[in-house]
């Protein structure tokens, strides 16, 4: 091919690429709110974990389990709330009692209780009024992300969606790219884009998994430690930017193996060349770890380079397993007749 035939041939790719994204970013733009509520998951566990240990350190020990099933007690609000439009501050007592329900035992109104033009009857478990369980600690306040615009929550679903279309597309991209470079292959080496995509998109998921289950609630939870003294209020945009990030980041980073397996099946890297360059390769990790991670402290740093390295010495040994000198389709064919 000329240099303008692979140019043309680039723009049909990135034509393909382009509609296949859009087709994709129509569905996950309808379900893009469900997308965003689990994504959401990992910081609001993360806070509500910080709030929790901060409420324990002011309020000192729990010792609500002290509590048995039909005793009566005033529970004292110990924040500021906000309950049916109504500002509730702290130190307002409320008379309740200790009932089981379902084999639970849970908190009740031992009376009604007027709020604003709102009557709350008795027998209304607290975790209703509070939102959360009432024996659980950090049952009173929200964990919920805030936007700052007005626009905001639109800008935040078209790009949930956008990014969660490039996800799901990956598949047909790798694709893309393997049509792209297989002219420049030989017949024989044409035969891989079937492991090439399955290997490709199981380690995408892999990655992704991992930086949405393991790294990101490990840099979360440094984070949040060290805002002790603050009221932090998440921006749903500036987390939704983080997470995607991390998630897409470490969806790629984990096509080492894919790659490895690749160069190693046509012949271009063998083992011995990657185990040469180990040194350079750990450099490289550093810093792709060090763009990735949210944070400068080593700890996280590690927690993002160390899956890297492991994938690093595993495509070593995926070369050594399929990897093979690189022949033309012709001395395949003198060999095939030769035995």
């Amino acid at each position: 091919m000329s240099f303008l035939d692979h140019l043309d041939e680039l723009r049909r790719r990135l034509i393909h690429s382009v509609m296949a994204i859009a087709i994709t970013f129509g569905a996950c733009f309808y379900f893009s709110d469900y997308i965003y509520r689990f994504l959401a998951i990992p910081v609001k566990q993360e806070a509500r974990k910080a709030r929790i240990e901060r409420e324990s350190r002011l309020l000192g020990p729990d010792t609500r389990a002290q509590l048995k099933e039909g005793e009566s007690f005033q529970y004292t609000f110990p924040f500021a709330a906000e309950i049916e439009k109504v500002q509730v501050p702290a130190g307002t007592t409320i008379p309740a009692k200790v009932v089981s329900r379902d084999g639970k035992l849970t908190a009740v109104l031992t009376q009604p209780w007027l709020l604003g033009r709102t009557v709350l009857a008795a027998g209304t478990e607290l975790g209703e009024i509070l939102g959360r369980a009432a024996l659980v600690p950090g049952f009173d306040s929200r964990d919920e992300l805030v936007i700052t615009t007005v626009g905001g929550a639109f800008a935040l679903y078209m790009k949930v969606g956008m990014y969660a279309a490039v996800a799901f597309a990956i598949p047909f991209l790798l694709y893309q790219i393997w049509a792209f470079v297989s002219p420049g292959l030989y017949q024989h080496e044409k035969k891989y884009i079937a492991p090439v995509l399955v290997m490709g998109s199981f380690l995408f998921i892999v990655g992704a998994a991992f930086g949405y289950y393991v790294a990101f609630p490990a840099a979360c939870n440094y984070l949040l430690g060290l805002q002790e003294g603050f009221q932090t209020l998440i921006n749903a945009e500036d987390y939704l930017d983080l997470i995607l990030i991390i998630m897409l980041g470490l969806g790629i980073v984990f096509q080492i193996p894919t790659i490895a397996f690749i160069l190693g099946r046509i012949g271009l890297v063998t083992p011995g060349i990657l185990w040469k360059g180990w040194r350079y390769a750990v450099v490289i990790i550093a810093i792709l770890a060090a763009v990735l991670t949210p944070t400068a402290d080593a700890f996280n740093m590690f927690v993002f380079a160390a899956p890297m390295l492991m994938l690093y010495f595993l495509s070593i040994g995926i070369v050594w397993v399929f990897g093979k000198p690189r022949r033309t389709d012709e001395e395949l064919a003198a060999l095939a007749a030769e035995k």
